[in-house]
């Protein structure tokens, strides 16, 4: 498969976007949260909303890519639901009640006074607020979608239309975009999106589909934001 010129640019331009722009301004964006945080009530909300917005941007040039793209489809970027082996189902399966144990033991860990691991790298994106819940909530789901829509699906596509390089390959670029794209979470954040992005491809490659990743990504998501016990005072202030 080969791509056209026309998405080729299109291709090129979203690329260049997650690989520069994207990293550079998010950290631009959590660095202003985490001066402003505790002076303006509304910095958070607002940027919840803008990277809700750069998020759903970015899918759209994504699947733009894909419609004009003759040798691309849908199911080329993994949006088709497709039958999961049993095994699969189980392991998924175990991965949630491990991830309910860990919510457990993180809740009680914090009772105590002790801290999360890797809850620094986003300590300042943990709402504090029911409304800010609900702006949380919201951001955990579009990243669920979109980026597993845009790192995933589209990225690899595009890795091995454009690039020629292998499925491996082109996974291994895409997953690499992906972690940078978290430059704001610090290097240690950065090892978590790395494991958790690894598991995510593997599942893609495993099942041909984004279905499971985008549910993963999102549970994931709302665990982390929603579900994490609130940090120490102390934790806070090392992270600002």
């Amino acid at each position: 498969m080969s791509f056209t010129p026309l998405t080729l640019v299109l291709s090129a331009v979203l690329v260049g976007y997650l690989a520069v722009v994207s990293p550079l301004l998010g950290k631009r964006v959590y660095d202003g949260l985490a001066r402003s945080r505790d002076r303006d009530p509304m910095v958070y909300r607002r940027m919840c909303a803008f990277w809700c917005a750069e998020l759903w941007v970015l899918a759209t040039l994504a699947l733009l890519i894909v419609a004009v793209e003759p040798g691309l489809d849908a199911a080329g970027i993994g949006l088709v639901i497709k039958e999961l082996p049993d095994e699969l189902l189980g392991a998924i399966l175990g991965f949630l009640v491990a991830g309910a144990v860990g919510v457990l033991v993180f809740g009680w860990s914090a009772a105590r006074g002790k801290s999360v691991p890797g809850q620094q790298a986003v300590v300042h994106l943990l709402p504090r607020t029911k409304a800010e819940r609900w702006y949380a909530a919201g951001l955990a789901v579009t990243a669920g979608i979109t980026e597993e829509i845009v790192y995933r699906g589209l990225l690899i596509a595009v890795g091995m239309g454009a690039l020629g390089l292998s499925e491996n390959a082109a996974a291994f670029a895409a997953l690499a975009v992906f972690v940078v794209g978290h430059l704001y979470q610090g290097r240690r954040g950065m090892i978590t999106v790395a494991l958790i992005g690894l598991t995510l491809t593997a599942l893609y490659l495993k099942t041909g589909s984004l279905l499971i990743p985008i549910l993963l990504h999102a549970l994931i998501d709302l665990r982390g934001l929603l579900l994490s016990p609130r940090p120490r005072r102390e934790l806070v202030e090392n992270a600002a």
